[in-house]
């Protein structure tokens, strides 16, 4: 039988710390930062297929704020768009070369968006 490998998670998620004011039931606490207001951001679509197999996509970068409402925008924008897509790395990418739709979606929720690239 094979032993367990053990984690960090395993430890308690932290092992060692040199802090003084080191609080371990501050890990507990997560900080919600709110995303600001649409009017305050500035998105770029880009146009790729590099990496991609030759497969185009349309990647929206340079949102700011939350994991969830990067989730919500990029579901909004696929069902929009009739097509898929993910979000990775706080990039939402959408199949296809569906720009013009994608940016004319985000200014009409208030987001100065720019085209960038062909």
């Amino acid at each position: 039988m094979a032993k367990k490998k053990m984690g960090l998670e395993d430890l308690g998620g932290f092992v060692f710390s040199t802090d003084k004011n080191f609080d371990p039931e501050s890990l507990n606490e997560t900080e919600q930062e709110e995303s600001p207001e649409p009017k305050d951001q500035l998105l770029e679509a880009h146009y790729s297929s590099k990496g991609r197999a030759g497969k185009k996509v349309t990647v929206v970068k340079g949102f700011i704020g939350t994991q969830e409402d990067l989730n919500a925008l990029g579901k909004d924008l696929k069902k929009k768009c009739g097509v898929g897509g993910s979000v990775k790395d706080g990039e939402i990418i959408i199949q296809g070369d569906v720009r013009d739709k994608v940016m004319s979606y985000l200014r009409e929720l208030g987001y100065k968006v720019k085209r960038i690239g062909g």
